[in-house]
């Protein structure tokens, strides 16, 4: 029996709470599949802990280093830290949030250059549009992927402004994208769509969707040349396009079209945010962070430093992070049973818990506490083996 060492990095405000959630789901899988064993590695870290340490760094200096050469995966929390009172943010005086040097400098530090972003709708979860929960749409119609590329375009490091006299004249940042940062997470994008093999819901049929402004800006024009290249190496999947303002109307209108969909670095960052009213609310939405070795998965929300320590905010997010984690640790190990089994387990937990309605946080209409959410999954699982 293989033994996975995962290092947690909890963070800022609530990051600590779900977290908490999402090791009680793992820890249940661990006990009730046979020949999974985690050893969870825990580290402080984020913009309280610079506080906490006086103001002397973001994160114990070792821990850069067992990501890289000791950690199978590793699991986030939230990064980053408002003061709920003064509505100021933990910063350098430079102006850098505090905490950013953990996120970039895993992403690029281990070349984390694809963003797995999943929008699905579960049964039995409303939407919150105009303040009011409705149903608007059917689950079986919202189910698709967005591959967002992760390491250039305009949060690459290239920033820069000129300063006179103490006072911020010009501030430039320059939008990155390369070829080599294409080709790679458009591959990724057509392998996943290939490994994942559900299609869209409207026809069934394999679709990657290039999402850019290749109307507009040269970045996209090459974004969108590079897909062209490669999308004739899978003639099993259709090629499908989208400028990016108007793909944010259509996931909204019709969703069901979509199976999975590329995107330059900002535009997926904003297009998955928006994406997540479609699951019933931020926290829902899990991310994975993925290269060709390393990999990090995180809830999409951040800190959410006014609801810290209450006990009331949604842990689902974390939870299905840690089934994306056990979906890719069963691809990087080549192992499609056990693995991808406790994966598709908290899928189901999940789906199950939902369903009944008994059990659901404020974001969703409901009242339940963060910890009720996390015993009830971990207990479906539980059942769902015997």
């Amino acid at each position: 029996m293989k033994k996975f060492k995962i290092v947690v990095l909890p963070g800022d405000g609530i990051g600590p709470e779900i977290i908490h959630e999402g090791l009680k789901v793992l820890k249940s899988v661990e006990e009730n599949l046979n020949n999974i064993n985690f050893e969870f590695i825990e580290y402080e870290c984020g913009a309280q802990y610079y506080l906490k340490t006086g103001k002397k760094e973001e994160w114990p200096k070792e821990v850069f280093d067992v990501c890289k050469n000791e950690a199978d995966a590793i699991l986030l929390g939230a990064i980053g830290w408002t003061d709920p009172q003064t509505g100021k943010t933990v910063s350098y005086p430079s102006g850098r949030m505090v905490g950013l040097d953990i996120l970039f400098g895993l992403r690029f530090g281990l070349d984390l250059y694809a963003n797995i972003r999943p929008t699905k709708l579960f049964e039995g979860v409303q939407h919150k549009i105009s303040g009011e929960f409705r149903n608007i749409w059917s689950p079986k119609n919202v189910d698709f992927v967005t591959i967002r590329e992760n390491t250039e375009g305009l949060y690459s490091d290239t920033h820069g402004g000129l300063n006179r006299g103490g006072q911020t004249e010009i501030a430039t940042d320059v939008r990155l994208i390369t070829r080599k940062g294409s080709e790679r997470v458009i591959k990724f994008a057509f392998e996943y769509c290939k490994r994942r093999n559900k299609g869209s819901p409207k026809d069934g049929k394999l679709r990657v969707t290039c999402v850019d402004k290749s109307n507009v800006t040269a970045g996209c024009k090459l974004f969108r040349k590079i897909y062209q290249e490669i999308a004739p190496q899978y003639p099993e999947i259709e090629q499908d396009y989208a400028f990016i303002d108007a793909f944010t109307q259509w996931i909204i209108r019709t969703p069901e079209w979509f199976d999975v969909c590329v995107v330059p670095n900002m535009f997926g960052d904003i297009a998955t945010d928006l994406a997540a009213v479609l699951q019933g609310s931020l926290g829902m939405a899990a991310s994975g962070n993925v290269g060709d070795k390393y990999g990090m998965f995180e809830p999409l929300h951040g800190s959410a430093p006014k609801y810290t320590g209450k006990n009331v905010v949604n842990p689902i997010a974390t939870i299905l992070a840690g089934a994306m984690m056990l979906d890719w640790l069963s691809m990087k190990n080549n192992d499609e049973s056990t693995l991808k089994k406790g994966s598709n387990l908290i899928d189901q937990a999940v789906q199950a818990v939902l369903k009944e309605g008994k059990i659901r946080t404020y974001d969703l209409g409901g009242s339940s506490s963060t910890s009720e959410v996390g015993d009830a999954i971990a207990n479906k699982i539980k059942q769902l083996t015997k």
